[in-house]
């Protein structure tokens, strides 16, 4: 969180060209934190994933699909959002602020697209069926 911020400020007011974050996890996810830390600053292009943080009301396992979805687009280079809400309750809303995204119910999820609900998919074909979308998109 602190070297996301110290390197946010930096950037936006041109200093440096290279970044390094340092965590305490394999070297590779160090990248990946560089280049999301890029993307929300505008800086590079990408897929920018939106997720809820989980309460009682989901429903399904969230963080599978997310992470499934994650790993599947990681070197898409489209500037989109994508919205993985796990419920039906503040899911809907965030999810049409994506140009593509999932509200997830019980044993089920509403696609979106640019706002507007697409389709009703079963659990087991969420990610299948958001990756099919989000790839549409490029």
């Amino acid at each position: 969180m602190k070297s996301s911020i110290a390197i946010g400020y930096l950037l936006l007011r041109g200093i440096g060209d290279t970044i390094r974050v340092s965590l305490t996890d394999e070297p590779e996810k160090e990248v990946i934190v560089a280049k999301e830390i890029l993307k929300s600053l505008k800086l590079r292009k990408g897929v920018k994933i939106v997720s809820c943080p989980t309460c009682a009301r989901c429903n399904v396992d969230l963080l599978k699909i997310a992470d499934d979805v994650e790993k599947r687009i990681q070197n898409l280079d489209l500037d989109i959002s994508v919205a993985i809400m796990g419920c039906a309750v503040n899911g809907p809303g965030e999810a049409k602020e994506a140009d593509v995204g999932v509200a997830c119910g019980v044993g089920e999820g509403l696609l979106f697209k640019k706002g507007k609900i697409i389709r009703k998919v079963k659990e087991n074909e969420i990610v299948d069926e958001l990756v099919k979308e989000i790839y549409s998109l490029s």
